[in-house]
């Protein structure tokens, strides 16, 4: 299979990210794939029961940030 990439970056209040945490945790543990609409196509991810996840925190003085990956 082709490599397929999508990358996002929005500016949104921290609720909103919450909530955006929050819908992509409950698609995984109620059906184990995610579901997503990009350019118009829809995109059905299917994800094993193991993962892989980590998690990188970096803190600047002028800027941190919080990285998640899971991957499989």
């Amino acid at each position: 299979m082709d490599l397929m990439e999508i990358t996002e970056k929005r500016r949104m209040r921290r609720e909103d990210a919450a909530n955006l945490l929050h819908q992509l945790a409950d698609s995984l543990s109620r059906q184990n794939a995610l579901d997503m609409v990009q350019n118009g196509k829809k995109i059905h991810i299917k994800v094993p029961d193991e993962v892989t996840y980590e998690l990188e925190v970096e803190i600047e003085s002028d800027e941190s940030s919080i990285e998640i990956e899971i991957s499989w």
